[in-house]
């Protein structure tokens, strides 16, 4: 008895109970094992890796960005029209008005930025929750998306970009298998996730990020620049649903309106389950990345065990209820052991 409780007063048991990833990583590897008892060959192959993993990528750039905003104690709803909105601009800046590719995706980007501007703006001006400000915009940039697009085209899907000049190079940034069946988009999302945690762990920034979330008005008195920090970061989350935007319209040939519909609860989704509160202050960018792991994992593996897919939201609400609750206990036993 006394070496358990000893056991569980070690630094390095509460520093590790402590980490917000713990609850992800441990249902990431319950859900592998359980797919390679159920599906064997098929999920272990390369094929079946990178099946997971490509479904994980695009959600696990934006759960990224997010988890850094929501950590920041802010929150954007408006990512997932802006995914929609930044293929579009790309195929009517080239198809339409006849730009170049590279020139299209500047301009896109710039856009997109410009977006996550206006929100963080909006929301340290007024003080509004940021839950209002970027659900308005969400229902404002998908509209004008849709209306842009079928007052210019009479469409709402555009198609063709591979006939845009620099279509190639960005093909090979965006759209290419560095390794044979796993996606470029893989890498991104690597890349990111380990910038993104130096940045969180090893900056000035990331200290920032955090007291902003927190204690922001403690932070305030510190001389934390916390509305520059949460504009920042608004900024970030447009950015990275922007490259998301250009990923699948390089990769797909084209864009529709309604391409990146719920992909914003799917990132606070990937969040949650990677342990970040929804008050802000504490979080990982490896927890959300974990997070579009299981996300992966479960879409695809349901799939590869002859599981009806309808029951993959039932799946992922489930396991975003268990993270929750796990991740809860954890702290309160490490508050309680201190």
């Amino acid at each position: 008895m006394e070496t358990e409780q000893a056991g569980a007063r070690s630094p390095h048991v509460r520093r590790l109970l402590a980490r917000p990833e713990l609850a992800a990583a441990l249902g990431a590897a319950v859900l592998w094992i359980f797919f390679t008892l159920q599906a064997g060959e098929p999920f272990l192959s390369r094929a079946g890796t990178a099946a997971y993993l490509n479904a994980a990528a695009p959600l696990g750039i934006l759960a990224v960005a997010v988890s850094l905003l929501m950590i920041g104690g802010e929150f954007d709803l408006s990512v997932g029209s802006i995914i929609g909105a930044s293929g579009m601009s790309i195929m009517l800046l080239t198809g339409h008005f006849g730009w170049p590719l590279w020139p299209a995706l500047a301009a896109t980007m710039a856009l997109c930025i410009s977006i996550g501007y206006l929100n963080g703006i909006i929301v340290v001006r007024t003080g509004l929750p940021s839950f209002i400000v970027t659900l308005g915009m969400l229902f404002t940039v998908r509209g004008l998306t849709i209306a842009i697009s079928r007052g210019l085209t009479g469409r709402t899907q555009l198609g063709g970009l591979d006939g845009s000049t620099g279509y190639e190079s960005a093909r090979f940034l965006f759209a290419s298998s560095p390794l044979p069946a796993f996606r470029v988009s893989v890498i991104w999302w690597i890349g990111l996730t380990g910038v993104a945690t130096w940045v969180l762990n090893r900056t000035r920034y990331g200290n920032w990020i955090f007291g902003a979330g927190g204690q922001p008005e403690t932070a305030r008195n510190l001389g934390v620049p916390v509305d520059r920090v949460k504009i920042s970061l608004f900024m970030s989350t447009a950015a990275a649903a922007c490259l998301v935007g250009v990923i699948q319209a390089v990769q797909f040939n084209g864009a529709d309106t309604l391409r990146g519909t719920l992909q914003e609860f799917w990132a606070i989704t990937a969040v949650v389950i990677g342990g970040t509160l929804l008050r802000g202050g504490y979080g990982s960018a490896v927890g959300a990345a974990l997070g579009a792991l299981i996300f992966g994992l479960v879409r695809q593996g349901i799939v590869m065990i002859g599981v009806n897919a309808d029951w993959f939201q039932v799946a992922l609400g489930a396991l975003l209820i268990a993270a929750v609750l796990f991740n809860n206990q954890v702290r309160r036993l490490v508050e309680q052991r201190r």
